[in-house]
């Protein structure tokens, strides 16, 4: 049960990345303009913005490649969780030094802090789940 929730949770957050990687790379002024509190943060870079598409795509990526082909989960998951908690931390570094406000990391909870945790739960439970599977492995012989 907790691998399928694992599973489905990795593919539904792999599926949101890649949609707003594909937003991101297809349409940046419009991407600009649509998630809320982008146009506090500086003005528009369609660079920087496709910049951001291109790391998104590979984070969807490697979330839903990982659900698929357990041998390299760990590896795919742990690299996705790395830039989706260092992003959040840059938010949450925001807030300290005064850039933005506090309702800053409310607005941003769903979409930036949020895929963080999960992520980083999601590998944990996948590192668990690699070293279960090569101790099951490892009895067989």
């Amino acid at each position: 049960m907790l691998k399928s929730i694992c599973i489905w949770t990795a593919v539904i957050l792999g599926i949101g990345a890649d949609a707003n990687a594909l937003f991101m790379l297809w349409s940046p002024a419009d991407w600009y303009l649509a998630v809320p509190g982008v146009t506090t943060t500086g003005p528009f870079n369609q660079h920087f913005i496709r910049d951001i598409g291109l790391i998104y795509l590979f984070v969807g990526t490697a979330l839903l490649v990982g659900a698929f082909r357990p041998q390299y989960r760990v590896l795919l998951w742990m690299s996705a969780t790395l830039w989706l908690c260092g992003h959040a931390l840059f938010h949450f570094w925001e807030v300290a030094v005064g850039i933005c406000g506090p309702s800053a990391l409310a607005r941003d909870f769903a979409g930036v802090t949020l895929p963080a945790i999960l992520t980083a739960l999601l590998s944990i439970w996948a590192v668990a789940d690699a070293r279960q599977e090569r101790t099951r492995s490892a009895s067989l012989l």
